[in-house]
């Protein structure tokens, strides 16, 4: 049997060492061999039965060999899905670690920005007002330190109970319910409360409250940025009466003064000469203008208290803006001004307060001509006009334009600095040129034309360079 597995054995040479057939060609190899034998066997004489037993055997053995073929190709597809996993798994755990150190890096950012802040408060909180975060500004203002605050206390411990919910009894929840109801109903909330101090000091303090999510946009609690304001409120409320009490203390004895004037002035029995004339008359000028800054500064307390009312009526303000050219024509032409008037000849008529258009107009253009040199020219310019909601120029017809009219008042006066414009309507502001020009006033007209242009509807605007001249202007709706 051995001989004719291997003829070369009868030839009395040994066989030569078989090289071991790769894993993957191993049923192939088999297969060949017992095909080869069985062609061998059916070649001798009388080996039918033996050829017939030898064709079974390699039939079985081939069909051994898919079998084994199949399982090893599977097992090679098994292989390589585990090395794609393995991979995977390798890429996604990096991933994972290059996801967590920007996570940590941007807490740790988050943490150095927030206890960098000296000046404010900010406490964050979880959904139900327990503190989460407290930084150094919260440590300086309300005396507590972070490690006897976090986890421990909610924010409304800090707040005074009265502005909240009122009545002892009150539960903390519907505190926090009160303090956040605005911010949760418009997203975020602004204004003054009372904190509470450690050693009982009472602090009023600006907060700004504001919903915080977590990295998947849930909430996760709110943010109160608080900033100390006790000392400029308390500045605010004195100058409020500093300003309401003088004005009154004012007013009624220049009243008596312009009143006596009058009588004097106008004496038929005792008739002046007129050196007298001319020194009362200066006497009488001087007191009617320290009378108006009275009315300003009356007038500014009540827009800053919010009660500052107007009496609607149609207004023609092409005769507003004539008034205002004949009460600044005599000043303008004593000192060296082309005053020019540009208006409809039929009129352009607003709904308003006239009182109160004409003192806005008188405003502009006294102070057009305050700030313009000898020789200089003041124009006023009053037509219709369309303006789009942003309060820009634009053509008949643009959708959602509105129409208004627009009054223009150009000086080529000093100008004003760019930077300083933005500040053009706070009280008692005067700009850099004003001051270094040596030109009168106290920084209450523009103020004061502001709030009378804003409680119309209309708007307000100014266009300057330093040195070239200054175009304010003043839009009010029409119909």
């Amino acid at each position: 049997m051995t001989a004719l597995l291997d003829p070369a054995a009868t030839a009395g040479s040994p066989p030569p060492a078989p090289r071991p057939p790769a894993a993957s060609s191993a049923p192939v190899v088999l297969a060949a061999v017992v095909v080869s034998a069985v062609a061998v066997l059916l070649t001798r004489p009388g080996s039918t039965l033996l050829g017939v037993a030898g064709l079974v055997a390699v039939l079985a053995v081939g069909e051994l060999a898919r079998r084994l073929h199949r399982q090893l190709a599977a097992s090679a597809a098994l292989e390589g899905q585990r090395r794609e996993l393995v991979s995977r798994g390798q890429s996604t755990a990096e991933e994972l670690e290059v996801a967590t150190r920007m996570m940590r890096a941007r807490a740790q950012t988050m943490t150095s920005v927030i206890d960098a802040v000296t000046e404010q408060s900010i406490i964050g909180t979880d959904p139900d007002g327990v503190i989460r975060v407290w930084n150094p500004g919260a440590e300086r203002l309300l005396g507590l330190p972070r490690a006897e605050v976090v986890r421990r206390r909610s924010i409304t411990e800090f707040h005074d109970p009265e502005e909240l919910r009122p009545g002892a009894d009150a539960d903390p929840a519907d505190r926090f319910a009160a303090l956040v109801q605005v911010a949760r109903e418009q997203g975020s909330d602004v204004r003054d409360w009372t904190y509470l101090t450690a050693d009982g000091r009472r602090l009023t303090v600006a907060v700004a409250i504001t919903p915080r999510t977590d990295d998947g946009g849930e909430q996760a609690g709110w943010n109160f940025v608080a900033t100390d304001m006790t000392e400029a409120r308390a500045s605010e409320r004195l100058k409020d009466q500093f300003v309401s009490l003088i004005s009154h203390e004012l007013r009624t004895p220049l009243s008596s003064i312009l009143g006596y004037l009058e009588l004097v002035l106008d004496d038929p029995d005792q008739p002046l000469t007129d050196e007298q004339r001319q020194y009362l008359g200066t006497v009488e000028r001087n007191a009617q203008r320290l009378l108006r800054l009275v009315g300003d500064l009356l007038f500014t307390a009540q827009v800053d208290a919010g009660k500052f009312t107007l009496q609607p009526a149609d207004v023609d303000l092409a005769a507003v803006v004539r008034g205002a050219e004949e009460t600044a024509r005599v000043t303008a032409a004593g000192r060296g001004i082309a005053l020019a008037v540009e208006v409809p000849d039929d009129g352009l008529v607003v709904r308003g307060d006239a009182l109160r258009l004409g003192q806005a107009c008188d405003n502009l253009v006294s102070n057009a001509v305050k700030f313009t040199p000898a020789g200089g020219s003041v124009t006023l310019r009053l037509r219709a006009g369309w303006q789009d909601d942003a309060g820009a120029e634009v053509a008949p017809g643009t959708a959602g334009a509105r129409p208004v009219a627009l009054l223009s008042v150009s000086d080529t006066g000093v100008g004003i600095p760019a930077g300083e414009q933005g500040r053009l309507f706070t009280s008692f502001f005067r700009a850099s040129t004003a001051r270094r020009n040596a030109v009168p006033g106290v920084g209450l007209g523009l103020t004061i034309t502001k709030a009378i242009t804003t409680a119309h509807g209309g708007t307000l605007g100014v266009t300057s360079v330093e040195g070239r001249g200054t175009t304010f202007i003043l839009a009010l709706p029409l119909g």
